[in-house]
């Protein structure tokens, strides 16, 4: 798993006395560190790291200047552990400690203290991140307990519920400036029977209620919809955006992606003229390493990704292209490439351990616009050669690609990318534009 998604798991954002501070965990490699800064859009500073093992940190300033690291199980066991640090250091001031074992569902996970009123809330999520998903919570008097687990757990959970969202779950509370409290959770929205989900984990936002005496429920009764009321809470629908990238900025917006650690010397956006130009490397899609490879995420069901590419191969393998991509072993493209000293136009697919060119044609030209349209189960392949309307080259299903099938828990790509498949490709490959429209 780490070697396809690697990295950082699970941010948390606190702020304390005019500094936000950041905590995660590198899972490839250093462990639980956090970064600050008094403005979030500026600089950050250098990591700061925990001698204290575990995944999905959390930070707690108590009133008395105390700051409390909470992370998940580990090689410790399974539970919320718990240390005292030097906030300025980051040096553990305690021994780790056990403070909650949750309520026996699995992977005890994403723990955040607060001080609310008189008590100290410790909310964790349990059940695994899949359709076991679920938040539970536990309150004491003291930060580092002992806890007393909420009657009414869980809070928030979908699991056997014929819900349109599912697998709720890593829940953060959050009170608005006028007194209303709110919790940011994760949550998929599968589709089809069996179920499956292609975007990923999303971000959702749900109203929180106290009981009279004094737990936080999540939703209502601990279960959410599509859309809640939001009380006095001053909501505005804004349009969904749509963008388009003529990748004439000095860097790439911030919506693009590389896969794992990016070469330099693969990727420009200076050498052609309001163009993104990529040269194809040894590595595939099919790799672990990191292909030459550019995206963004797919965030809606329904949408529609174009790009145009000017590209002329010079030897056999060298290939530029737009792909939807799961992870390595799960992903369809459409591409112009050389083979056996010909030009031609395809779409292929990779299914686990199946591979097929499902399309090939003749190609002679020097640039194509390339179209992915989407809907909630297929994908469509077309090409241009003037930007009017695609001819539709290949189809692939969404859920082939889906959680359920491919593994991990991270959504699909739409990408730009090229490759000299087994070796450097000298041929650049300028996308001028890349589109993205629901």
């Amino acid at each position: 798993m780490f070697c396809r998604s690697g990295g950082i798991y699970a941010p948390t954002i606190r702020y304390h006395k005019g500094t936000f501070y950041m905590t995660t965990t590198n899972v490839s490699g250093g462990g639980n560190f956090y970064v600050y800064t008094d403005d979030p859009h500026a600089a950050w500073s250098d990591p700061i790291y925990v001698d204290q093992p575990g995944i999905d940190p959390d930070l707690f300033f108590d009133e008395d200047g105390t700051v409390y690291y909470t992370t998940s199980h580990d090689a410790l066991g399974q539970g919320a552990y718990q240390s005292r640090i030097d906030i300025k250091t980051g040096k553990r001031l305690s021994e780790i400690s056990l403070v909650w074992k949750g309520t026996g569902g699995q992977y005890p996970e994403a723990p955040h203290l607060y001080r609310i009123g008189d008590w100290y809330y410790l909310m964790i999520s349990e059940g695994g991140t899949e359709y076991g998903h679920m938040v539970t919570i536990s309150r004491s008097r003291r930060p580092e307990g002992p806890f007393e687990s909420c009657p009414y757990n869980p809070i928030l959970s979908h699991r056997s519920l014929l819900k349109s969202i599912q697998a709720t779950g890593h829940a953060d509370l959050v009170q608005t400036p006028d007194g209303h409290w709110w919790a940011v959770y994760l949550g998929i929205r599968p589709f089809g029977y069996p179920p499956r989900h292609h975007l990923g984990r999303e971000t959702f936002l749900a109203p929180v209620m106290w009981t009279d005496d004094g737990w936080p429920i999540i939703g209502e009764k601990g279960t959410i919809s599509e859309t809640m009321p939001a009380g006095d809470l001053t909501l505005q629908a804004k349009p969904v955006p749509q963008v388009r990238d003529d990748f004439d900025g000095e860097s790439l917006a911030a919506c693009w992606t590389f896969l794992r650690s990016p070469i330099p010397e693969h990727w420009s956006l200076s050498e052609k003229n309001s163009s993104l130009t990529l040269y194809g490397s040894p590595v595939t899609l099919n790799d672990t390493d990191s292909p030459t490879f550019i995206g963004r995420r797919q965030e809606h069901f329904e949408c529609r990704a174009s790009t145009h590419l000017t590209f002329t191969p010079r030897q056999d393998g060298e290939e530029a292209g737009i792909t939807v991509y799961m992870n390595e072993r799960f992903h369809y493209e459409m591409a112009v490439t050389q083979t056996s000293g010909q030009r031609k136009l395809i779409f292929r697919r990779r299914l686990g351990s199946l591979w097929k060119m499902e399309k090939e044609i003749q190609w002679t030209l020097d640039s194509v616009v390339l179209t992915i349209k989407a809907d909630q189960t297929n994908y469509w392949f077309g090409y241009s050669e003037n930007g009017n309307e695609p001819l539709w080259l290949g189809q692939g299903e969404c859920g082939l690609l889906a959680t359920e099938v491919a593994g991990g828990f991270t959504g699909v790509f739409l990408a730009m990318y090229a490759t000299g498949n087994g070796r450097q490709s000298a041929s650049p490959a300028h996308f001028d534009w890349f589109d993205y429209q629901v």
